[in-house]
């Protein structure tokens, strides 16, 4: 019966160290799987963070694209009403070009116009001149015409 108790005493410290051990155990991994929690919770929130800056720069992205689908849009409504001009301007162009005999003549024309200006403008200051020093020579008989009737006033007096 010593021996069986003995038997069973050592049975029990095993089972006991054992227990203590498996409890050791028991308390690393119920450590590390909060650990473990904790550290998935963190990439959960890292994730979740990642996930909305993600969505913030798609946001962002969307909007830089409409932009620049409009900003498309508009330039190649520009590009079109600038090619319109460009054509017009070619055609403007070539009816320039074929019009230039008619301008030299019309620029001939105009030269000889302003050389008889000029002429017609030279003789017309002459006549000015004429005129002003008729005008000046009138004044002085007119003048002159004034003085005799006073003279001839103050003599009147004077008998």
């Amino acid at each position: 019966l010593k021996e069986e108790n003995a038997v069973l005493r050592s049975k029990i410290n095993k089972l006991q160290i054992l227990s203590e051990t498996q409890a050791d155990k028991m308390r690393k991994l119920e450590k590390k799987l909060e650990e473990n929690k904790i550290k998935e919770e963190k990439e959960a929130q890292d994730l979740e963070a990642m996930v909305q800056h993600v969505e913030q720069n798609l946001q962002l992205m969307t909007k830089r694209a409409a932009k620049a689908e409009n900003s498309a849009a508009k330039l190649r409504q520009e590009n079109a009403q600038l090619q319109a001009e460009l054509r017009n301007s070619r055609l403007e162009n070539e009816a320039l070009r074929a019009g230039q005999a008619g301008l030299a003549a019309a620029k001939q024309n105009a030269e000889v116009a302003l050389q008889h200006l000029l002429q017609v403008t030279t003789s017309s200051r002459a006549s000015i001149r004429q005129l002003l020093s008729g005008a000046e020579s009138l004044q002085l008989v007119a003048d002159l015409l004034k003085s005799i009737d006073r003279v001839a006033e103050v003599s009147e007096d004077g008998q």
